[in-house]
């Protein structure tokens, strides 16, 4: 038997499978380590935390996770209490639920709580995924809100810290089914410096832990790179005006695709399969 590949971050789009194949969260089970995996929910996104935690509960209780904990902070300050952080101790992965990211932000940005996940983080000893609202927060900055269905303008996106999981990227979700191309290029007009990830619902950019994630699920990850960009008007235009971003590059991956955002490279062995036209 293979030892299954191990994921110590997965950004999901939101809409991930619940009761067919469950193939994103059977990889994040696993990856937290399958029967001896303790996994801890954090909800606090969502306006209906016990709802949602005891929905996920039951999926990996039923995937076989050897403990299933229900962390349901309540309030910002709980962040900070020993009862939650002894029970994150215990963790081998944490699945931040969606909701409203902004409120997920608020609850556990600056937090003991947080802090404790980055330390095991690098410390390589807990896997963490988020999906929908859990994956907005992973860069630097994120996109707490906007609009869709317009050219790409100021007014279209919303933006403020996110909690710097992966600090390189500006991510959003529910991409392609929301139609929110538009959106997230408005949001890297404004931070350049970062690389934008669109991901689809029931999709997941598996992040390996070597500068590499590769793509699960039954949609695309879009890659918005403006490392080449050569002119936008952001900081002239009004708020309402199309934007200009002038050499953007684009990518769209499908399941089993892979991606070094280090680089900002497709991995060689995509290339590799690719026929020659």
């Amino acid at each position: 038997m293979t030892t299954p590949t191990r994921y110590p971050i997965m950004a999901i789009g939101g809409a991930e499978d619940k009761v067919g194949k469950l193939t994103i969260l059977t990889a994040f089970f696993e990856s937290a380590g399958g029967q001896q995996a303790t996994i801890g929910i954090v909800p606090c996104a969502s306006q209906e935390p016990s709802v949602v935690g005891a929905r996920y509960y039951k999926i990996f209780t039923e995937l076989g996770a050897q403990n299933v904990q229900v962390l349901d902070i309540r309030s910002p300050r709980e962040c900070d209490e020993n009862r939650w952080l002894e029970l994150l101790d215990g963790c081998t992965g944490v699945f931040l639920s969606g909701g409203d990211q902004v409120r997920l932000f608020d609850f556990i940005n600056n937090s003991t709580f947080m802090a404790a996940i980055m330390r095991r983080l690098h410390l390589g000893t807990l896997v963490v995924a988020g999906t929908s609202a859990g994956a907005a927060v992973m860069g630097e900055k994120m996109i707490s809100g906007g609009s869709s269905g317009e050219s790409p303008n100021r007014s279209l996106v919303d933006l403020m810290d996110g909690l710097g999981i992966i600090p390189e990227l500006l991510v959003d979700q529910h991409f392609h089914n929301r139609n929110r191309m538009a959106r997230l290029l408005s949001a890297i007009a404004a931070y350049p410096d970062k690389l934008g990830i669109g991901i689809d619902e029931d999709t997941c950019a598996a992040f390996r832990g070597d500068g590499t994630f590769e793509v699960i699920g039954k949609g695309a990850v879009t890659i918005i790179d403006p490392g080449g960009l050569t002119h936008t008007n952001h900081r002239l235009s009004d708020v309402t005006s199309p934007l200009s971003l002038h050499d953007l590059q684009v990518h769209v991956l499908s399941a089993g695709d892979r991606y070094n955002y280090k680089s900002r490279s497709i991995c060689a062995s995509v290339i590799e399969m690719t026929p020659s036209l």
